[in-house]
């Protein structure tokens, strides 16, 4: 009985170690055999977002002689800021600080007790944009005395770096197309290898500092840039 040999065979592997997809493709004859040329480019995509969310760093500093005072007031202060706060619609509050520290001064070479600095800073996230002021200026008429600053964050990054992954590779097969017709081959549709060279960013932008500051004046989040890079190999003949 005569058995027949498959006269065309293929091969697909993938590896997701390092962010790597390797595909193989052989295709031989009984007395043939061809070897594809590669190319390999870089591809690069960017996204720009506005961030979602501003995330506010604000609190109370009491001092006194007496620590129990200041403990006692920086409470009652404190108290009145996420109260006020929480009338307004902010949900997100959480303490981000509380610290007592001594207070000691040089007076004539000699150490100096001088009683303590109570501080209590809380973090609060809001919408960027229209509530940063409204939120800061309450928390100020109602007893805070310390905004550290504001950072503005990215909700879902993620969703903005597949956009930049795609925008990269498609940057990459532009490329490789352009280079397959000037040299008059033909290029394999599917790319033979891509490398990841980017990650997903952290979801933070640049802070804004308002120590000692009110927030009468607008705070703008800007614009974040989310880019992706990626190393591609194709196969031409």
């Amino acid at each position: 009985m005569d058995y027949y040999k498959p006269f065309f065979s293929h091969k697909f592997n993938t590896s997701n170690e390092s962010n790597t997809v390797n595909s193989s493709h052989t295709s031989s004859t009984s007395n043939t055999s061809k070897t594809a040329n590669t190319m390999t480019l870089t591809g690069k995509g960017q996204v720009s977002v506005t961030p979602d969310i501003a995330v506010i760093r604000l609190g109370v500093e009491t001092r006194g002689e007496n620590l129990a005072k200041a403990q006692e007031e920086n409470a009652q202060n404190s108290q009145s800021v996420i109260t006020i706060l929480r009338q307004l619609g902010i949900q997100d509050i959480k303490t981000y600080q509380y610290t007592i520290d001594k207070i000691m001064e040089f007076e004539n070479n000699n150490r100096v007790d001088k009683g303590y600095i109570v501080r209590n800073i809380v973090e609060i996230k809001v919408r960027a944009g229209s509530q940063i002021g409204p939120a800061i200026d309450a928390a100020v008429n109602n007893g805070a005395n310390v905004v550290e600053g504001i950072s503005f964050e990215i909700v879902n990054p993620d969703y903005y770096y597949q956009q930049a992954l795609h925008m990269a590779l498609d940057n990459a097969i532009g490329k490789a197309e352009a280079l397959a017709m000037q040299l008059g081959a033909a290029l394999h549709p599917v790319p033979h290898k891509i490398v990841e060279n980017s990650m997903v960013p952290i979801p933070f932008s640049g802070a804004y500092s308002l120590r000692e500051s009110r927030a009468s004046a607008p705070i703008e989040p800007g614009k974040k840039n989310i880019e992706a890079a990626l190393t591609v190999e194709f196969l031409y003949h």
